[in-house]
Parts: structure tokens; sequence; C-alpha cells
């Protein structure tokens, strides 16, 4: 898995952020996965942080694709376009 990835719920705009957790060891690599939902014109909400290992974020990756969610750009943060 790459340092950020963005996925999507078509139906809904939930929205899941996995990135890297720099302060984790470079063998045993941990990921936050962020999840919320992009507001037009207004800070994005927010709902829950998870703090997993690498393996388990990828499963967690594999099972959203699974159930129809689709990569997409990043939806907040400094990453966004503005």
């Amino acid at each position: 898995m790459r340092k950020q990835a963005w996925i999507q719920d078509p139906k809904t705009a939930s929205t899941a952020r996995f990135h890297w957790d720099p302060k984790s060891w470079s063998q045993v690599p941990w990921y936050f996965v962020d999840s919320g939902r992009p507001l037009t014109g207004a800070p994005p909400l927010l709902k829950t942080r998870r703090h997993m290992r690498r393996n388990d974020a990828r499963k967690l990756w594999l099972a959203l694709k699974e159930r129809g969610w689709r990569p997409v750009k990043p939806q907040w943060g400094a990453d966004v376009d503005p």
C-alpha cells in the first residue's frame, strides 16, 4: 500500500483516507484510516480514525472495494487542489 490512498462509497459519499503513520517502525508499518464525508463549501465531516497494521489496512481496503467502493482523488486536506 502506498503512503496515502482514498476510497469512497459512490452511493453515500462516505470516504476513507488510508495514510501511513510516519512514527511507525519501517519493518512493521502502521496506517491511520480516517472516515468521513466531504461537504461542499464546508470542512469535511470526519467521523472516525483507526490505527492499524498495514496488512489489516490492506484487508479493509479490499473489503471496501468488494462492497462497491471506488478509489478517488484526495477529498480533504492539503492534497486537495483549490
